[in-house]
């Protein structure tokens, strides 16, 4: 995967790309998840030229714009890119074949419209990025762990759980509905372990989202005593009897 840059301001006001660099602050906004809050928070709309339903690109383009819009000065990134899933089938789904398998199909009217948000993003004049065979928070991950071993800061615009496991120092998620920020404290609220404790949590959990089974019986609370008492998820194994 590439290394993390993305297109910044030059001094003559044109774009560039340059490396990230200690000291930068990294934006990587969760396009997938706009998409799909933008469909469904839009009645019908639709282009008077040929009909085609657009309601999702008016309401992802309202979204993007109000983010970079209420951006304080002093929070404003120094590289930002819009991250898309590409594909509905994944690594995930050769290791468990029934990943997902209970989501139905993207709805008829909102697939014509992802190659027009991708053109949308580009004339905000910010990289899309995606990759065959991943899912856009598979990518996401990637680059904010290349931008802090650079010594940049991380904001995920997202509020998806699975991308709270990625919570550190030098990453917090952005919830951009609640205007939320959300860090340690606040997945711990939610999760009741600490952000490196989430994968191992949701392991006993399950995710109904993604249709991958839990422990039967262990809920959050119960994940969060066990591996509280335990440590881990290893020793929690090796001790079930």
């Amino acid at each position: 995967m590439a290394k993390a840059s993305a297109k910044v301001a030059a001094p003559n006001g044109s774009p560039v790309s340059r490396p990230v660099k200690k000291g930068d602050h990294v934006f990587l906004v969760d396009g997938s998840g706009y998409i799909f809050r933008a469909y469904h928070a839009l009645p019908p709309l639709n282009r008077k030229s040929d009909g085609l339903q657009v309601n999702a690109v008016l309401g992802f383009c309202n979204m993007l714009w109000k983010l970079l819009r209420d951006m304080k000065p002093e929070e404003r990134p120094t590289h930002l890119a819009v991250i898309f899933d590409k594909s509905e089938k994944t690594f995930r789904n050769e290791l468990y074949k029934d990943y997902k398998a209970h989501r139905p199909p993207a709805p008829d009217d909102l697939i014509p419209q992802f190659p027009l948000i991708r053109e949308a993003t580009r004339a905000f004049d910010i990289p899309c990025l995606e990759m065959l065979g991943f899912e856009a928070d598979d990518l996401i991950a990637t680059y904010a762990r290349q931008a802090c071993a650079a010594g940049a800061n991380v904001t995920i615009v997202s509020s998806d759980k699975d991308l709270m496991q990625l919570v550190n120092d030098c990453i917090i998620l952005y919830d951009t509905m609640k205007d939320k920020k959300i860090g340690a404290a606040e997945v711990f609220e939610k999760f009741g372990v600490t952000p490196d404790k989430v994968i191992e949590a949701q392991a006993l959990i399950g995710d109904s989202s993604d249709n991958v089974p839990g422990v039967p019986g262990i809920g959050p609370k119960t994940a969060a005593q066990l591996l509280s008492e335990f440590g881990d998820l290893e020793t929690l194994l090796a001790r079930a009897g």
